[in-house]
């Protein structure tokens, strides 16, 4: 690892420290040229998440793409943003468990309506109406009776 400083290639690891997730380490160098200490971060390099829309595209997986529509799903409603970023956080770790890189967009939205689901009827049924593209009153009665 190259000193910032003074651009000497010889460093040295002085501590070392998980974060909370678990994700990254944080560990703090010091240059044994200049003597000057200074801080990295390492982390897994994850394979992007390919989604395959209904029409056939194929897009890279966005976490706040995907925040941003439950969040609008969740307006005047008790859903959190802590509730929201769990979601996030559970749904990119099921799809990273499956055992491929490409995932239908059918199978992220059956995942983040479970989700709210259990925690507020309103917001379900509003990420279902867009999610399920309810075309007339007729879609969204079906959906409500299916709650009641």
């Amino acid at each position: 690892m190259r000193c910032p400083f003074c651009d000497h290639q010889d460093t040295e690891v002085v501590e070392t420290r998980d974060s909370e997730d678990l994700t990254t380490i944080r560990r703090r160098r010091e240059c044994t040229k200049c003597n000057k200490r200074f801080t990295t971060y390492e982390r897994v390099e994850r394979v992007p998440l390919i989604v395959i829309k209904k029409d056939g595209r194929k897009d890279q997986f966005d976490r706040d793409k995907l925040k941003r529509g439950i969040l609008k799903s969740c307006e005047k409603t008790i859903v959190g943003i802590d509730d929201i970023d769990t979601i996030v956080d559970d749904v990119e770790k099921e799809l990273r468990g499956m055992d491929t890189v490409e995932v239908e967009s059918k199978k992220i939205g059956q995942l983040v309506a479970q989700k709210l689901k259990k925690i507020d009827k309103i917001a379900y049924i509003r990420f279902a109406s867009v999610f399920r593209r309810f075309v007339d009153v007729e879609d969204f009665e079906k959906e409500l009776q299916k709650l009641l």
